[in-house]
């Protein structure tokens, strides 16, 4: 290339982040890709900067991906990664704009309504069912500290809310109406599936081996109903794992993106493989997730 030849454009990146969380759950993923992608991480309804939702009808998945949208435009396409609730919204993305969405990148996403296609409520959709409605019953007796303390040990372990420091547990109270308007838009997605088998972009899929049932369950179903994906567990992670080891799983999206339009290759000696090899053995500091409001 000539000095006066211009730069190649740089693909873009959209980073979604996970209930009760902000854009900023990404900071170390947007530095480690920064110098080869435009990386932008958005605020969902609710979260970061971003204000709740004021529709004239109940929050959707739609409505969330609606706010990555423009970013696509502006760009062309992009390569979506989400996490949780935001792998959920970035699925949903794609199934929108599938000629914008150069591949997908989840992390547990939490599409509850296919534990339901199999036709009967398992305990892995009991549980999440059963978090939902505490939740509820909390937010409306006026009481969310307890609803977050059931949401964060629902999701972390038994103990992990009482050991946040107090302005993270408010940060995740003042968002609790917003994660319960979360679980309706969840549990009322039609999503399936069979839509995300005919997606055609790369797809990695990602579980913690370490995760709640609930995901665990779901990891599962994805992988027998989604064959044409990549599908990968993570050993020694939980559902928090992009938080609590953000190390091993951003390096493990940098790898796919890199890899181009292939966008599938497992790291050599296999995904339990890398992810052991990454592990550190640290123990998960509470600290972490103080900056993530």
């Amino acid at each position: 290339m000539s000095p006066s030849s211009p730069k190649p454009a740089r693909e873009t990146v959209v980073l979604l982040h996970s209930s009760a969380s902000s854009a900023r759950q990404w900071d170390a993923l947007a530095a480690l890709l920064s110098d080869r992608y435009e990386v932008h991480a958005v605020d969902l309804h609710g979260h970061g900067r971003r204000s709740a939702w004021r529709g004239p009808a109940p929050l959707t998945l739609a409505d969330e991906a609606g706010l990555a949208a423009p970013l696509l435009a502006a760009a062309g396409s992009a390569h979506v990664i989400g996490h949780s609730y935001g792998g959920a919204v970035a699925l949903k993305l794609a199934s929108l704009q599938p000629d914008r969405v150069r591949s997908v990148v989840v992390y547990e996403p939490t599409l509850f309504r296919i534990l339901v296609e199999e036709g009967a409520w398992g305990l892995p959709a009991r549980d999440i069912r059963f978090t939902a409605d505490a939740i509820r019953a909390f937010v409306r007796a006026g009481r969310p500290a307890e609803a977050a303390r059931h949401f964060v040990d629902f999701w972390s372990r038994r103990g992990q809310y009482d050991r946040m420091s107090a302005s993270r547990q408010r940060g995740i109270d003042e968002r609790m109406a917003t994660v319960l308007a979360h679980f309706d838009a969840l549990f009322a997605e039609p999503l399936t599936s069979a839509t995300l088998r005919r997606l055609t972009m790369p797809r990695l899929f990602l579980t913690g081996a370490d995760t709640v049932a609930t995901t665990r369950h779901l990891g599962e179903l994805l992988r027998l109903g989604v064959p044409g994906a990549v599908h990968e567990t993570l050993a020694g992670l939980g559902h928090m794992g992009p938080i609590t080891d953000a190390d091993i799983v951003n390096r493990r999206i940098a790898a796919f993106l890199d890899s181009g339009p292939s966008a599938g290759a497992a790291p050599a000696g296999g995904e339990e493989e890398f992810a052991r090899a990454s592990f550190s053995g640290r123990q998960r500091d509470p600290a972490m997730f103080d900056a993530l409001c």
